[in-house]
């Protein structure tokens, strides 16, 4: 289009070809390409001098309307990759996005002001492509290969409850005694499931046990925990709090705890992310690079 828009106004497919740094073959070949896809012939060409049929006269006004918004629109993407703004959206695990990834928000608004951002928390899997996130965390061990993670931080399960209720109850000191206890299970991790929780580093050791309460929210089972209503088999970002200020104590057993499989940040594998992608992604890193907080 921009060659013939050229060649229209200079007369002539070698002048449009100078100004535009091509050869005149080349910016012939362009010519021919447009009316062989248009089916219709644009410039009735001699020796001598070059005119516009009808139809291209038609589609010279066009394209003289057009090509200042195509201008316009390509400069508009190509300053979404250079230039960090624009809506973010971001979904985060409930429990994990509350505790660690709410509270810097604040710091990444402060560097990237033209930057929205869309945060979502829920803690189930969510596809990037379909729904539309620019980026998610997921807590775990990664299955889909389409998407380009960048680890945060490790994380452990711990065992722990109120000390009252290890006065009352008794500390645990096999793994198997777990079957004894009143264990508070979270339904959507593959490593504390509702009936059977999972130990050994490449937890592949299992022990059944019991509980009167069952959900699908970490905090909740925080909260039954401290107050002494059972033991929890949780990640210790989820209890690191609690701990530390001495609500929970943890029990070490005579089988090590799984690994949770590490905290990740993901994004759609593009090879070139816009930039607010890339900002955000490299934030965390940064963030997180300095020593997880709950350790």
């Amino acid at each position: 289009m921009e060659v013939f828009c050229r060649t229209a106004r200079a007369g002539s497919l070698s002048a449009a070809a100078r100004q535009m740094n091509l050869s005149p073959t080349m910016a012939t070949k362009h010519v021919d390409a447009l009316e062989l896809r248009l089916g219709v012939k644009l410039i009735q060409r001699s020796t001598r001098r070059l005119t516009l049929t009808e139809a291209g006269q038609q589609y010279l006004d066009m394209c003289v309307r057009l090509l200042p918004e195509l201008e316009e629109t390509e400069a508009l993407i190509v300053a979404q990759g250079t230039e960090v703004s624009g809506l973010l959206r971001l979904n985060v695990p409930l429990s994990f996005g509350v505790r660690y990834i709410a509270p810097l928000l604040p710091v990444f608004h402060e560097r990237y002001p033209r930057v929205n951002v869309e945060l979502e928390f829920n803690d189930r899997v969510v596809d990037l492509l379909e729904e539309g996130w620019d980026l998610t965390i997921r807590v775990g061990h990664l299955k889909d290969s389409r998407l380009l993670a960048r680890k945060l931080a490790d994380s452990t399960m711990v065992v722990c409850a109120a000390p009252e209720y290890w006065l009352r109850q008794g500390r645990p000191a096999a793994w198997k005694e777990l079957e004894d206890h009143n264990c508070l299970r979270f339904m959507l991790s593959p490593l504390s499931w509702p009936n059977m929780w999972r130990f050994g580093k490449q937890a592949d050791q299992s022990v059944a046990i019991r509980g009167s309460l069952c959900t699908n929210n970490g905090d909740a089972l925080v909260a039954a925990a401290v107050a002494g209503m059972g033991v929890l088999y949780e990640p210790d970002f989820i209890v690191a709090d609690a701990l530390r200020a001495g609500r929970l104590e943890a029990v070490t057993l005579d089988k090590p705890a799984a690994d949770v499989g590490g905290i990740h940040l993901l994004r759609f594998a593009d090879r070139k992310p816009p930039a607010k992608v890339r900002a955000m992604t490299d934030f965390l890193i940064e963030i997180f690079t300095q020593g997880a907080p709950w350790q």
